[in-house]
Formats: structure tokens, C-alpha cells, sequence
């Protein structure tokens, strides 16, 4: 056989360097350091290595606690997930605290709130249901939620408000454990956020998209007002992909356009997966003018109660 057409490259004449001259970007310096029985949150996060989300977690979490000293406000905007996976008693903590100030929830939001609130459970097994034309047909769910929306445009409110105070009004049994029920009565802003047709309650009969309208565009001047006070403040998204990150865009231009200076506050943005809208529209574009923003990426039921008790024994040391 002759020899192969392609000789392999001789690498005998490769310059080469020191290592000890070289700069690395890790060293042992940046390792975490071994972890305790009974260590406090604070020195969990002092032990995380000195390295991607070991500086930024502690870092978003300084400047949390930073803006709660300093009296500026902390928004979460959230999707539903958020309290399908159980984290409406962390959430009241927070706003009983006084940390997070205000929040702005999607369509689904409401509905799986109103749910907990009315009945301790919420979220069918869609494919069950579905095949049968009963997906999102609870009837209770469509009247109670319609009936509150269409009674808050006609009293000119929002529907964050209108849903917090008839969720107040009807004394529902788990309304202790209801974010809007519990914002309502800590006097905390909660707007709500509705793209139509993206959810149940817009199939029921009861349903006046007027209604819906009016009250969600008198919420979003109420968001844009929020995020009037952002400057050195904090904006949190959680859990949405694509809704809330809009809305959020569309209320700073507004501001900025109005003449109010919103340059400088943190964002972050917490989800499974890392998606092109918040990462953008939250994280990025936001903070060209100052500030800082952050992406965290991992289970809602795992970084959130990580990040109030972070807080928490930020702010109570």
C-alpha cells in the first residue's frame, strides 16, 4: 500500500510558556470552602466558590437587601408557575417584610391564585380533561374572576385590585395563603398583565373583553408608575418567558419618554431555561444606562426560598 496522501503536522517546534507566568482565572483562591452542620444562609453564600453564579447570587442578594435599607422599591413580576409549585406563603413572608413592594402576575396569575384562595388546590391534568372540551371550564373559577373584573372597570380599578378586594369581600377560607388577598389587605400594588385568549376565564360566558381591557391597560399605567420609582430599586422577573419581559420594555421606554430618570437598579431574571425575551428584555437592555442585571437559571421551588432566606438573614443580621 503507498502512504497515506495527508501527513499528520509535526508539533516538535510549538512555543510554549511557563504556567506560572501564564493568567489563569481560577485559582485555589476562588474554591468554595467545605460546608457545615448548622451553617446560617449567610455563611452558605460566604462558601460558594468565586465563581459565576457563587459572585452573582450574593451579589443580587446584597443589592436586594441594599435597596430595602434604602427604602426603594423591589417588583417581582411572575408567572403562574411560580405559585403552582407552592411558593405563595414565601412570597407573603417577603411582602409582610416589607422587601418585595409591589407585583405584577399574567393572566394565569389570577386564576391560580383565586383558586388557592377559594379552594386550597388548583391546576387540572389538562390532558385528561381536554379531549372532552372541559379544559378551563370550572364554573366557579369563570364567574368569581369574570364577575370581579367587569365590576373593577366599572369602578374604574385595576384587576389586581378588584380580584384582592373580592377575594377579601367573599372570606374565602385560604385567603391567608392567596398572594392578591394578602397584597390587598398590606396595601401592596399588584397589576395584572392579560394577552386575550391565553386564558380559562376568556371562555366563559361571563367573560367581557371590555371589561378585561379596561381594567388591564388601567393596571399597566399602574405598573408604568412602579417602575417611575425603579432608580435604585430592583425589578424581578420569575417565571415568565415572554408576557411579563414585554410589559416590562414597554414600561420603561414609557417612563424614560415622560422624562423620568430610571438609569440605575438591578434586575434578574429566574427560570428554568434560559429564554431570548428576558434575558433581553430584563437582563440586557434595561441596564445599558446603569445598574446591573442578572440571569439565574434552576427550579423555581429550589432558587426562590433560597433567595428569600438569603434575604432574610441579609436584612434581620
Amino acid at each position: 500500500m503507498t502512504a497515506f496522501p495527508v501527513p499528520p503536522l509535526d508539533f516538535s517546534g510549538l512555543n510554549t510558556y511557563s504556567v506560572h507566568d501564564r493568567h489563569s482565572k481560577v485559582t485555589v483562591n476562588d474554591f468554595a470552602l467545605p460546608l457545615q452542620p448548622g451553617m446560617t444562609v449567610g455563611q452558605l453564600l460566604a462558601a460558594l466558590p468565586n465563581q459565576l453564579a457563587g459572585v452573582d447570587f450574593p451579589d443580587l442578594v446584597h443589592r436586594i437587601a441594599e435597596a430595602h435599607r434604602q427604602q426603594r422599591p423591589v417588583l417581582l413580576g411572575m408567572g403562574a408557575h411560580v405559585i403552582k409549585v407552592g411558593l405563595n406563603p414565601v412570597l407573603i413572608d417577603l411582602m409582610q417584610r416589607g422587601i418585595i413592594t409591589a407585583l405584577a402576575l399574567n393572566g394565569a396569575g389570577i386564576i391560580h391564585d383565586t383558586e388557592i384562595a377559594m379552594v386550597g388546590r388548583t391546576s387540572e391534568e389538562v390532558a385528561d380533561v381536554l379531549g372532552a372540551g372541559a379544559f378551563g371550564a370550572a364554573r366557579e373559577t369563570g364567574e368569581v374572576l369574570n364577575r370581579a373584573i367587569t365590576t373593577g372597570a366599572a369602578r374604574k380599578i385595576g384587576i389586581g385590585q378588584a380580584v384582592g378586594e373580592m377575594l377579601l369581600a367573599g372570606n374565602f377560607p385560604y385567603n391567608n395563603l392567596s398572594l392578591l388577598a394578602m397584597a390587598r389587605r398590606l396595601d401592596i400594588p399588584v397589576t395584572v398583565h392579560v394577552a386575550m385568549g391565553t386564558d380559562i376565564i376568556h371562555i366563559h360566558p361571563g367573560a367581557d373583553g371590555g371589561a378585561i381591557g379596561s381594567a388591564g391597560h388601567h393596571d399597566f399605567r399602574i405598573f408604568c408608575r412602579l417602575v417611575c420609582e425603579l432608580e435604585g430599586g430592583v425589578y424581578l422577573n420569575v417565571g415568565s418567558a415572554v408576557l411579563l419581559p414585554e410589559v416590562f420594555l414597554k414600561a420603561l421606554t414609557v417612563v424614560r419618554n415622560l422624562g423620568h430618570k430610571v438609569q440605575r437598579f438591578t434586575t434578574a431574571n429566574f427560570d428554568f431555561i434560559r429564554h431570548y425575551r428576558p434575558a433581553t428584555n430584563v437582563v440586557h437592555r434595561p441596564t445599558l444606562e446603569g445598574g446591573k442585571g442578572f440571569h439565574f437559571t434552576g427550579h423555581h421551588e429550589l432558587m426562590l426560598p433560597l433567595l428569600a432566606a438569603a434575604l432574610v438573614d441579609e436584612i434581620d443580621k
